[in-house]
This record gives C-alpha cells, sequence and structure tokens, in this order.
C-alpha cells in the first residue's frame, strides 16, 4: 500500500471524556503526516465521513455508524475494554478490531496504589476528620506485609503488581492464561482461582475486561468470601461488581471499604448511597487520565498502521478481533 488508508476519528459528546479530539488529531498527523485524517465531532459528520474510512480511530462504534462504514476494515479502540463494540459484527465482516491496553496502564496503576494508600495509612478517615474540624489523632497501617489480588492481570494488572511490590507486598492474581503472568504477581491462578484470591487478599483489585463471564463477577457470595477487614478497588467496569451486594457489603461492614472509579450506570446516580458511606471512596471514571494519553495512543495507532499497511493483521498490538 503506496498511500495511507483513509481513517475517520471518531469523536462526538458521548465519548468525548476519552481523549481530547484536537490533541490527538495533533499527535497523529505528527507521526503520520502522509495519512488521510479526517475528523468527525458529531454523529452525523461520523455518518458521514466513515461511510468511504478503511480504518477508525475510535472511542466506540455505534451500529449506524457500522452499518455505514461499508469499507471498514481495522478499528483501533481508544481504550482498553471493548464493550463499547459489537465484536461479533466487526468478526463477522472481517473487521480487525485493536484496543488501547497499556496505555492508561500507568496512571490507572498510580490512582490504584493512591486508593490503597487511602485505606491502609487512614488518609481517608484524616480527610473526614478534617471536614468536620476535628483533631484526632490515630494509627495507620503499613502495605508491606499486605496482600493484594488482582483479578485481571493484563497489561494495568501488571503494572499494579509492579508496583505494588515496591512496596513489600504479597501479589496475587487471576488470568485467563496465568502462563503469561509477569514476575511480579508471585501467584496466579485462572479464573476458577477466584475465592482463593479473594480470601487471601487485604485488597482486591479488579482489572479485568468486562465480558459476558465477568459481568457480575464480584457479588453477593464473592465478597462475603473477602475478610471484613479487606478493600475493593474497582478500576474495570462497573457491571463487573453487583453494586447493590456491595453498598449492603459496605452499609453492615462485611467488607472494611471499596475505592470505585467505575459504576453499572455512569454517571453516578445522586441518590446513590455510595456517594455518602465513609468507607467508600467514589472517583468519576478518570483513573485512566493522564496528559501523555494523546502521545501514547498515537504511538500505538502508528505501529500498529506500520502492521496492517504490511498486511500483517496477526502482527498488530492488541488484537482481539
Amino acid at each position: 500500500m503506496t498511500r495511507g488508508p483513509v481513517t475517520t476519528l471518531l469523536h462526538t459528546a458521548a465519548n468525548s471524556h476519552w481523549v481530547d479530539a484536537d490533541a490527538l488529531e495533533a499527535a497523529v498527523t505528527d507521526r503520520l503526516p502522509d495519512l488521510d485524517l479526517r475528523v468527525a465531532r458529531t454523529p452525523s459528520e461520523s455518518l458521514e465521513l466513515i461511510a468511504d474510512a478503511e480504518v477508525a480511530l475510535s472511542a466506540w462504534l455505534p451500529s449506524p455508524a457500522l452499518a455505514a462504514a461499508e469499507e471498514l476494515r481495522w478499528v483501533q479502540a481508544l481504550s482498553a475494554g471493548v464493550d463499547f463494540y459489537d465484536t461479533e459484527a466487526l468478526c463477522e465482516r472481517g473487521v480487525v478490531l485493536t484496543t488501547a491496553s497499556g496505555v492508561h496502564a500507568e496512571p490507572i496503576a498510580e490512582q490504584t496504589l493512591g486508593y490503597l494508600l487511602l485505606f491502609e495509612r487512614e488518609i481517608l478517615r484524616g480527610i473526614q476528620q478534617g471536614a468536620e474540624g476535628r483533631w484526632l489523632r490515630y494509627e495507620g497501617g503499613e502495605l508491606r506485609g499486605k496482600t493484594v489480588g488482582i483479578v485481571g492481570v493484563g497489561a494495568i494488572g501488571s503494572r499494579v503488581a509492579e508496583l505494588a511490590t515496591a512496596f513489600g507486598t504479597t501479589v496475587v492474581g487471576t488470568k485467563r492464561d496465568p502462563s503469561t503472568a509477569p514476575d511480579a504477581v508471585g501467584e496466579v491462578w485462572g479464573p476458577g482461582g477466584l475465592h482463593e484470591l479473594l480470601a487471601r487478599s487485604d485488597y482486591v483489585v479488579v482489572a479485568c475486561p468486562l465480558t459476558g463471564s465477568t459481568r457480575g463477577l464480584i457479588g453477593r457470595e464473592e465478597l462475603g468470601v473477602m475478610g471484613d477487614d479487606a478493600v475493593l478497588v474497582n478500576v474495570a467496569r462497573g457491571p463487573i461488581v453487583d453494586e447493590d451486594a456491595l453498598v449492603e457489603a459496605l452499609q453492615q461492614r462485611v467488607v472494611r471499604g471499596a475505592a470505585l472509579d467505575v459504576f453499572e450506570d455512569e454517571p453516578l446516580d445522586p441518590d446513590s448511597p455510595l456517594w455518602n458511606l465513609p468507607n467508600a471512596v467514589v472517583t468519576p471514571h478518570m483513573a485512566g487520565s493522564t496528559p501523555h494519553k494523546e502521545r501514547r495512543l498515537a504511538d500505538l495507532f502508528a505501529a500498529n498502521l506500520a502492521a496492517f499497511r504490511e498486511g500483517d493483521t496477526d502482527g498488530m498490538e492488541n488484537r482481539v478481533v
């Protein structure tokens, strides 16, 4: 292929929180100045511009856009998860789908460690006392010697494991293919080892993708397996955790606490009990935010585009379809 394929960057109000379209356009153009890059910022523009696009660099791909994309051959997702895409339809049409796995690993891992320290050092308690103007000293704990369980040791889970190990914790995890786990994970099981992980962990970090098998993975039974001094952290997708069961577990102190960046419905309902529970930390799905994401996305896209141009779709990074 002598010239770059027509590329559409889908960027609408529905997914504008993922990236800065202008910054991503500039980063891609800087790396691929000869690329025929077309930017869509509204749903109507998306339908128009994707009609003859071979490649879509997109935060999502709704059914109307997919139906209109008659020339589409490859979708580069802007997220690590692919629950916004109709993977079956893409597979049936022979359209390649690659994810942004790894792009958000550093900020999400750092935020996860922040959650752990927030609970372990009792910083959350200090914040709550400060809001009430109360000076009351208390004992903080240490992460060293604690066990961190990671549900889904992918790019994000692996980086969490590396950072957690640096604090002297023992890291255990579950992974679809345990043989590919990084050295930072001391012990790893397949999906069937979930309950073993929950029972042994002081902190449980949910970092797996949302699929049919992981939806509702952490429910009332699983929360009951965790110790009453354990903390749940979810930086994956909201529906992986049964939110009603979690609220109940927090209210009844079945678990010590929870730090949540994702929820079953977003934005989180203003009436949700999670806002006011003293043992819950709520952040607005921003753990993956970083000033470097557009640059990292552009680097990943450029590398995958090179493989795509050579016809080496099997060699494209993070290919899932």
